[in-house]
């Protein structure tokens, strides 16, 4: 059997999510920033919803990159993602309040490389690959970003490097009890790598539907984000590491839930199931 294959279309344009997707993590992981002014850690949780708006924006992007044919790559689209993201990511952080902003433009230009690379040199002539490698760059460093907030309260190279320990009764700075000295940059990377590449993976096939697809991304999104606050309580305030877990277990819920009817909807669409039939021709 020879199944044709062809660029998945309908439902709201890439353009659109793609900008909603920008604007949402932008504002975010700029929210976070009221940690600095209100001198606390509180407002960390706004870099967990800058993760979920990446990241929805991001498993679109795989999608649009993978129907044309590049099934198999939808793993490497989110290895990629995030393998690109963080060299702009951990630049942008030397930048103080313009991190953000800093970390779009340098995963921009790494994307556009990348894109170029794999459509110009190694030949692989995907009409959307400059474009979907450079939006992929972008949210992963927006989404590692996220993260960083997330777990310390800060976007800052200082604050991702520096941490403190208690020995006998005299706080000590240590390297080690960091973002990156830590290695929870690691942990942050495989979160969001996994949770942009297995939206499009589970839902790909003749019954795949948007909102469903966008609705599993939103609750990887949230089950990364619970994981992500239980690891913060080493870095933040119990109250602000608390504040996180419970947006994301709210959030994780009603996605879940959302998600378990979307399910059933589209399986009840296929109960008169048809095999995918040959084109014409073959």
């Amino acid at each position: 059997m020879t199944v044709k294959i062809e660029v998945v279309a309908g439902g709201i344009p890439h353009t659109k999510i793609m900008v909603a997707g920008l604007l949402a993590s932008l504002v975010c992981l700029y929210l976070s920033y009221l940690n600095v002014y209100t001198n606390t850690e509180m407002f960390s949780f706004f870099g967990g919803l800058a993760v979920v708006a990446a990241l929805l924006w991001g498993s679109h992007t795989v999608k649009v990159l993978c129907s044309y044919g590049i099934g198999t790559g939808v793993p490497s689209a989110g290895m990629i993602a995030f393998g690109s993201g963080v060299i702009g990511m951990l630049l942008a952080t030397k930048f103080g309040i313009a991190a953000p902003i800093v970390a779009l433009v340098l995963a921009a230009i790494i994307g556009l490389i990348l894109g170029y690379l794999s459509n110009d040199v190694l030949n692989m002539k995907i009409p959307t690959m400059v474009k979907s490698l450079t939006e992929l760059a972008i949210v992963g460093a927006f989404t590692l970003m996220g993260f960083a907030v997330l777990m310390t309260g800060s976007f800052t190279f200082a604050n991702l490097t520096s941490g403190s320990v208690t020995l006998l009764g005299q706080v000590m700075p240590s390297y080690e009890v960091s973002f990156i000295g830590g290695s929870l940059i690691a942990t942050a990377f495989m979160l969001g790598a996994l949770a942009i590449q297995h939206p499009f993976n589970a839902c790909l096939g003749p019954g795949w539907t948007q909102d469903r697809m966008l609705m599993l991304t939103a609750e990887c999104g949230f089950l990364s984000m619970i994981v992500a606050a239980f690891m913060s309580f080493a870095l933040v305030t119990s109250g602000a590491a608390l504040i996180s877990l419970i947006v994301a277990l709210v959030g994780w819920g009603y996605t879940y839930t959302e998600y378990m009817k979307l399910g059933k909807r589209d399986a009840a669409a296929w109960l008169d199931l048809k095999p995918i039939p040959d084109v014409e021709g073959h």
